[in-house]
């Protein structure tokens, strides 16, 4: 008789997916036997972004990640943090980006409570949605005032 499968959950907002995202998602899969990725509503987005994001809606940042061979899994959830969610599946590994501490990631003790790991993987470097969408405006900023010259 084969054995229960080892759970994965990671969770973001994933609004432009870029190569940092596929990269620790596939770090994510590597760990466990199936990855479960919380994903953040619109409505949630905007209350920890603010109102102009997300840019990409999440019915397109769920087909996205679905897409991807290391995701088995993507729930929405429209609270500002996973916890209700982390609560319901009881990963047997719960893991965040790099620029999470341990510490303060969100439903950690109840994963540790069940006997789970919690861990933060290093990100990549240079990858990073903000940073991503500043250098989009600035190229945009740039072109509309070559044109207005």
């Amino acid at each position: 008789m084969a054995g229960a499968s080892k759970i994965v959950f990671t969770n973001g907002c994933f609004d432009l997916l870029h190569p940092g995202h596929v990269g620790l998602l596939q770090r994510c899969r590597a760990l466990g036997d199936r990855l479960v990725v919380g994903l953040n509503s619109d409505v949630s987005v905007r209350c920890l972004k603010g109102p102009d994001r997300p840019l990409m809606g999440e019915q397109d940042r769920l087909a996205m990640l679905k897409a991807l061979k290391a995701v088995d899994e993507v729930i929405l959830f429209d609270e500002p943090t996973p916890e209700r969610l982390i609560a319901e599946i009881l990963p047997d590994v719960l893991i965040k980006g790099g620029d999470w501490p341990v510490d303060s990631i969100v439903g950690a003790d109840v994963v540790r409570s069940k006997g789970g790991r919690v861990m933060s993987l290093p990100l990549t470097p240079g990858y990073s949605t903000t940073s991503i969408i500043q250098r989009i405006q600035s190229k945009a900023r740039s072109a509309s005032w070559r044109r207005a010259s």
